[in-house]
């Protein structure tokens, strides 16, 4: 579905890339690696493509199986984080690196960085990280990484609204101890919801300004306006409310961690977790690649046979701003895949109708690029009910076909 922007949706869509190429955006990933790995089933001779957000999901791919991950993002401020990741994993002991990115949190982050994990990185991720490694030092109202980057901010605007504001911190943590969805249920019913969602809040997050500050472009904003009942405002109610009332909460890292600003040993990513740690320092990181650049541009110049693509939502706001460069984005991307290549992304919308339509020319002929894909809508559809995080309209899986099959 291609969106027509509205001249104020214009001037947004410039905001968002002010502030998308400027800032930290994403401070950890709000993709379902779980989910993600029952739809690529990763194996030792898979090379991925990943655009890489904050990272975490390019180092779970690793752990899963894959033999090569690449980590491609347009914003150098992303591929510097998982840079810094890295570098603290080579580098740093488990109980050091979970202060930085488990709790998010560490009183010697600036001697850390100095001493171990400043001349592992290159010169753009050190001259950021010389400047904001304060970021993970804690103190201040933002004591926490992960109140930190346009995303933590946000999370960080909307945690002090309910807790100081609308008096919701006893229940708030009364939720994060709760141990079943029964119980979720009953204490965000009863205690959360009538306080939390006033007009106010909804007016807030509905704001195509708000949303820059969660990495959501204007096109992506108008989907949700064009496919959803009520709206942005009642999209995003609706999302939160089915991760708290129909699934388990206590290993729901995703949004734990802004309710509480850091991860537990016990709530937490892959990579956090002790034995992973020690298997990505093992040697696994060596099939990782971090490579700031478009999609395009990277498949144009990496060597073919790339097996396995997550292209996350960033094709939402490509279809109505750049159709042209998303276009040429799949032609990239058809001519590196391996042959029987698997290809996963995420929408705002309730669908993805765009992306069949989009023009590509194959063995000399113009044809829809839904005739090249062949699509597990089943299995899509059972993982998408799963989802941990739940902000998105839809989940894809699909396989890309020959011309003439």
């Amino acid at each position: 579905m291609s969106v027509t922007l509205s001249a104020k949706d214009k001037v947004s869509a410039r905001l968002f890339k002010a502030v998308h190429s400027r800032n930290l955006i994403y401070n950890t990933c709000w993709e379902d690696p779980r989910l993600d790995r029952v739809a690529l089933d990763l194996q030792p001779h898979d090379r991925v493509l990943v655009i890489t957000s904050a990272g975490c999901n390019a180092l779970d791919y690793l752990l899963a199986g894959a033999g090569e991950v690449n980590a491609v993002d347009m914003n150098p401020i992303q591929n510097a984080l998982l840079e810094l990741k890295v570098a603290g994993i080579r580098q740093l002991d488990h109980a050091a690196f979970f202060k930085l990115f488990g709790r998010g949190c560490c009183d010697r982050a600036k001697e850390l960085y100095c001493d171990a994990l400043r001349d592992e990185l290159l010169p753009f991720a050190r001259r950021y990280w010389d400047r904001h490694i304060s970021m993970f030092e804690g103190g201040g109202w933002r004591q926490s990484f992960y109140y930190r980057g346009t995303s933590g901010l946000l999370a960080k605007l909307v945690l002090t609204n309910a807790q100081t504001f609308k008096r919701l911190r006893r229940p708030i943590e009364e939720l994060l101890a709760a141990r079943s969805v029964d119980e979720q249920r009953q204490l965000y019913e009863t205690r959360i919801r009538d306080a939390l969602w006033s007009p106010a809040l909804r007016w807030f997050l509905s704001r195509t300004a708000t949303m820059s500050l969660m990495g959501v472009p204007a096109a992506q904003r108008q989907q949700i306006v064009a496919q959803y009942p009520g709206g942005v405002g009642s999209f995003i109610r609706d999302r939160f409310e089915t991760v708290i009332t129909r699934l388990p909460f206590a290993d729901n890292y995703f949004w734990r961690v802004y309710l509480q600003g850091g991860y537990t040993p016990e709530c937490c990513p892959e990579y956090l977790k002790p034995e992973n740690f020690q298997r990505l320092k093992d040697g696994l990181l060596d099939r990782l690649h971090i490579r700031t650049s478009s999609v395009t541009n990277f498949l144009r110049q990496a060597p073919p046979g790339i097996s396995k693509f997550v292209l996350l939502d960033h094709m939402d706001w490509m279809s109505s701003r750049h159709p042209e460069a998303l276009r040429e984005e799949w032609h990239a991307l058809l001519d590196n895949a391996r042959p029987a290549s698997r290809v996963i992304f995420r929408s705002a919308g309730l669908n993805a109708d765009f992306v069949d339509a989009i023009r590509v020319r194959r063995q000399g002929r113009d044809m829809e690029l839904g005739r090249l894909l062949r699509y597990d809508r089943p299995l899509a559809a059972a993982l998408h009910v799963r989802d941990r995080v739940h902000t998105y309209g839809s989940f894809h899986i699909a396989d890309l076909l020959e011309a003439g099959d």
